[in-house]
């Protein structure tokens, strides 16, 4: 059985002890009844008043790994005076941190001694387990770097709605912060759907699925004739500026969208989704992989992983990718003003039907010349 504070030793003496110069005691006294405290079997009034104003005397004073030890113990024990849990928080860096992080319950007086030094406690709140909805959402409103890595890392709290809103747009083009969230089990793939060239290849495969499904819910717009026949004439002329300009102007995307490539390594795997967006044959983008960037066209193993990707995500999902990594809707078809005028309006007039026109037949690849003898 874990001794209670009736059994207590008597340490008035170490307290005598304490006083005498170059002896300093009071740390080991405070431990000392710290763990008396938690260990004891039974707490009444007076014992609870009794270590409230021997702790609250102490905590001020002790070193700072002390305080640390004091913190980790008193801050989530039940029992604790509110007085000891706010001369704890007083002392700020990461004592307070503690308390606020571990604390029951954030009471008016803790969180004023908390804040007594002016720092902002808004990350040691965002680690506590257990955060009301409403609490989650304001500290995602703030876009503190610090608060949103604590959140996104904390996995005693639940993420819903404009949270998930928040944290998920910012880590666009915060890596470590979409780290935190690809690996939190409570948020969907296709609310991952922004982060996906963050994703690893298990996780990439599970957010093309859940974006095709709901992708295929909805039409998907033709894309504007001859672009394939436009990118693979400049891809041929190696003209990458020029590729880069007619695929952004083509899908409706600006000319800078590759930057929102986490590094290097994705601008291709983010161009592979356009090509796809943009309805190029297989045999079209590989042509595209081999000929516009030598330094991808010179990795066998680079170009698979390309293929691959093009092969398994379908256009209309490619277009949604799209859209949520870059933040924006893709262009619709875009069509003159007579192509939705209604033919059979009660005011307007009868137009006889012709044969409709075909669109022009995409040039084949360009050959190599042959060489000979």
């Amino acid at each position: 059985m874990p001794p209670s504070v009736e059994v207590a030793p008597d340490l008035s003496g170490l307290i005598e002890l304490s006083r005498i110069a170059h002896l300093d005691l009071k740390p080991v006294i405070l431990r000392v009844q710290t763990d008396l405290f938690v260990q004891a079997a039974n707490r009444d009034r007076a014992q609870l008043e009794s270590f409230a104003a021997l702790a609250g005397g102490l905590i001020p004073i002790v070193d700072e790994s002390t305080a640390i030890i004091v913190a980790e113990k008193l801050g989530p024990f039940a029992d604790t005076p509110v007085s000891v849990l706010a001369k704890l928080a007083a002392r700020g860096g990461r004592v307070r941190d503690i308390v606020v992080r571990s604390a029951r319950a954030l009471t008016p007086g803790l969180i004023e001694a908390a804040l007594a030094d002016g720092t902002d406690i808004g990350a040691a709140i965002a680690a506590r387990p257990g955060l009301d909805r409403a609490t989650v959402a304001e500290l995602s409103r703030r876009a503190d770097p610090a608060i949103d890595r604590v959140l996104a890392g904390n996995t005693g709290l639940v993420l819903r709605g404009e949270s998930v809103g928040h944290l998920v747009g910012r880590a666009r083009a915060d890596p470590d912060l979409a780290r935190l969230l690809l690996a939190r089990p409570d948020l969907s793939a296709g609310e991952l759907a922004p982060l996906y060239l963050h994703a690893d290849p298990t996780r990439r495969e599970a957010i093309r699925e859940t974006v095709a499904a709901t992708a295929a819910l909805r039409p998907c717009p033709p894309p504007p004739r001859d672009l394939g026949g436009i990118l693979i004439g400049l891809s041929a002329a190696r003209d990458v500026p020029g590729f880069i300009h007619a695929l952004a102007d083509g899908l409706g995307l600006p000319e800078s969208f590759l930057r929102a490539a986490p590094d290097a390594g994705t601008r291709y795997d983010l161009l592979t989704l356009g090509l796809r967006a943009a309805d190029l044959r297989e045999e079209e983008a590989v042509y595209v992989f081999l000929t516009l960037d030598e330094a991808v066209s010179r990795s066998a193993e680079r170009v698979f992983d390309l293929v691959r990707l093009f092969r398994t995500t379908e256009r209309a999902a490619a277009r949604d990718l799209l859209s949520a990594i870059l933040d924006r809707p893709l262009r619709e078809r875009a069509a003159s003003a007579e192509a939705h005028r209604p033919h059979h309006a009660p005011d307007g007039a009868k137009v006889r039907q012709t044969a409709v026109e075909r669109p022009p037949v995409r040039p084949a690849l360009p050959g190599r010349a042959r060489k000979t003898s």
